[in-house]
């Protein structure tokens, strides 16, 4: 089976290993092929506060947060997401025993992305403008096959939400969207997304499964804090992944736990 996993960067933040999460992601890279894509966007705006670059956060209509990447933050982003978070997850990988590599979307052009001329946002006063798109891009292309041939060679691959623009410039992508992008490129036949809830919530309780076909009508009810999440589950499995989960990363084995079906929730057709 192949397995593709999105995981905070907060994995390593500070001294303290998710042990628990590494022990299980051992295990299960023993009898699956797996791909990791990882996040660290608290780790970016903590890098840009100690270079003195103030970092900007805009809200688009839909209640999707992101930052607001200028050609200065590109830079730090690509330092922090390639350089910093990539060297120290791979590192712990290989502690565990898992032959990981770490690779960005300039790496064999792994990830090819269109800049965004403009992006609509939210203003303080609840209206809606465009402003200038800035170094954020939209995924466009995968090389599949550079994940195939690691694979194939047993090795697990690690990837930075960084890619390339037509340009060649370095672009700020949404790191749950690139693991649909990378999962449905080498048809995985499941997307974990780690978080730190126990799964899509709705009056406090966890939705066990979820249609592709119903998540619309389904966001108006849980808020906005899912919304990037299950729409990218969603594209992955239009994609051709067979199903995506949300679950939590911060219980035991909890990879295991939610490929056997007894945790998180399930997104699927």
């Amino acid at each position: 089976m192949r397995i593709a996993i999105k995981m905070g960067g907060d994995l390593l933040k500070g001294e303290s290993l998710n042990t628990p999460l590494l022990e299980d992601l051992k295990s299960v890279a023993k009898e699956h092929s797996i791909i990791i894509v990882h996040g660290g966007g608290d780790l970016v705006t903590e890098m840009a506060k100690r270079l003195g670059k103030e970092q900007v956060f805009v809200i688009s209509p839909e209640g999707f947060k992101s930052r607001f990447t200028d050609r200065e933050t590109a830079d730090i982003y690509a330092m922090v997401m390639a350089g910093e978070i990539s060297t120290k997850i791979v590192g712990t990988l290989q502690s565990f025993g898992i032959n990981a590599v770490g690779l960005s979307g300039f790496d064999g052009g792994l990830l090819r992305a269109e800049r965004k001329k403009r992006l609509v946002v939210v203003g303080d006063q609840g209206r809606k403008m465009a402003i200038d798109g800035g170094y954020t891009g939209k995924i466009v292309s995968v090389n599949g096959r550079l994940l195939e041939a690691l694979m194939k060679e047993g090795y697990t691959p690690v990837v930075s939400p960084l890619a390339m623009g037509l340009e060649n410039e370095p672009l700020n992508v949404d790191g749950d969207r690139t693991t649909a992008a990378v999962a449905a490129a080498v048809k995985t036949d499941v997307i974990l997304y780690l978080t730190d809830v126990s799964g899509v919530l709705k009056d406090g309780k966890v939705i066990g499964k979820i249609s592709a076909l119903d998540v619309e009508g389904l966001l108006k009810e849980i808020g906005p804090g899912m919304s990037t999440k299950i729409h990218a589950a969603v594209e992955g499995i239009r994609g051709g992944v067979g199903k995506a989960i949300i679950t939590s990363g911060l219980t035991e084995r909890p990879l295991t736990g939610a490929l056997e079906g007894r945790c998180g929730t399930v997104i699927s057709l």
